[in-house]
């Protein structure tokens, strides 16, 4: 999943926003605009397939953006989040 998002463990502190990985619903966002959160941290829950994927922080870091609300549809590789 982790390529699949661009992120690979050589460059994952230059990553700047996380995009979708593949169509789905937004069933939860676990952080906001100013959060801190450390690599490894939950940031969303996306909806495919009936299946729920946890989308993880890629990197340590702040939230600069959130593109997403609850309940919204997203198409693959729509910006989600966006880090400082």
């Amino acid at each position: 999943l982790l390529q699949q998002l661009g992120i690979n463990t050589k460059s994952s502190s230059a990553i700047h926003s996380i995009k979708a990985p593949m169509p789905g619903l937004i069933i939860n966002v676990s952080v906001s605009v100013g959060d801190e959160v450390k690599k490894g941290d939950p940031l969303l829950i996306l909806e495919a397939m009936k299946m729920e994927n946890v989308i993880k922080s890629p990197r340590d870091g702040k939230i600069k953006k959130v593109n997403i609300q609850l309940k919204q549809p997203v198409e693959k590789n729509q910006m989600l989040l966006e880090f400082e």
